[in-house]
């Protein structure tokens, strides 16, 4: 594969560490206790959340020790600290903990590296399914699944056709439905954490809506591999690129997930 963007560091190595705190995760997996607690949003925190942040920010440390990382356990770096960054690693240690706590094995690991506010590397990687989604700025967007690696393409809605739609299997909510009456006939496929806008990077569906909170270490991996992948994350509001690391707030705006809409001549 091609080097790092504009760094002297190959993707294999990002792509160890995601498979190595997936390692983490699944050893907590096989336990009985997750030692699981609540955090101060209410969300819920695992030993398994835990372990995977500080592999992976060492790991990252050692690599790249110029480069700051910001992840979703990190304590809190205030925006006068974070506003001077032009590149930084943005991880989600454990994307999908309630789908982790359920046990149904949609949970993934999330690396980015952002670039003036664009991820321009993406690691993915679903320690279960035992997959792992790559993305690079020009580069490709790549799928190994197995030991088995793959070119993945967005595909483009066939007009006539049943849209299919992915769609939070947690967080389903009035507005989705809103936005799926609008849509007219269509397939929901619903899937936990950032493997929904894989699902879009693989063209295996048409559309993610986002109409509800996340955070930017929730997208940032997959956004890189839809974006290598011919695709685009947009708010969904204005069309306009979902940016990182732009405001004191890390919560995203709602979004859409799709193929980049293509221009009518004219």
């Amino acid at each position: 594969m091609k080097k790092l963007y504009k760094q002297m560091l190959d993707i294999e190595k990002i792509i160890a560490i995601a498979i190595a705190a997936g390692k983490e995760i699944l050893a907590i997996y096989q336990k009985d206790d997750f030692g699981e607690r609540e955090k101060s949003d209410h969300s819920p925190l695992t030993e398994a959340d835990v372990a995977s942040h500080k592999l992976i920010t060492q790991q990252l440390q050692k690599l790249t020790p110029d480069i700051p990382v910001l992840s979703e356990e990190s304590a809190v770096i205030p925006w006068e600290v974070r506003k001077t960054w032009h590149r930084y690693w943005l991880i989600d240690p454990l994307d999908g903990t309630k789908e982790f706590i359920k046990r149904n094995g949609e949970f993934t690991v999330n690396i980015a590296l952002i670039d003036n506010h664009e991820p321009v590397l993406g690691v993915v990687h679903a320690p279960v399914l035992d997959t792992t989604w790559v993305g690079e700025k020009e580069g490709s967007a790549i799928k190994i699944q197995a030991g088995e690696q793959k070119k993945i393409k967005v595909i483009h809605h066939v007009t006539g056709k049943p849209w299919k739609v992915a769609g939070s299997r947690t967080h389903a909510g009035d507005s989705l439905k809103t936005f799926l009456a609008n849509l007219g006939s269509y397939e929901l496929i619903s899937m936990g954490s950032s493997i929904k806008l894989c699902l879009v990077a693989e063209g295996k569906v048409d559309i993610y809506p986002r109409l509800g909170p996340t955070s930017e270490w929730d997208t940032a991996a997959a956004h890189a591999v839809v974006n290598a992948a011919g695709g685009e994350v947009v708010i969904a509001e204005s069309g306009q690129p979902i940016l990182y690391n732009t405001k004191d707030s890390l919560l995203n705006p709602h979004f859409l997930v799709q193929a980049i809409t293509q221009k009518q001549p004219g």
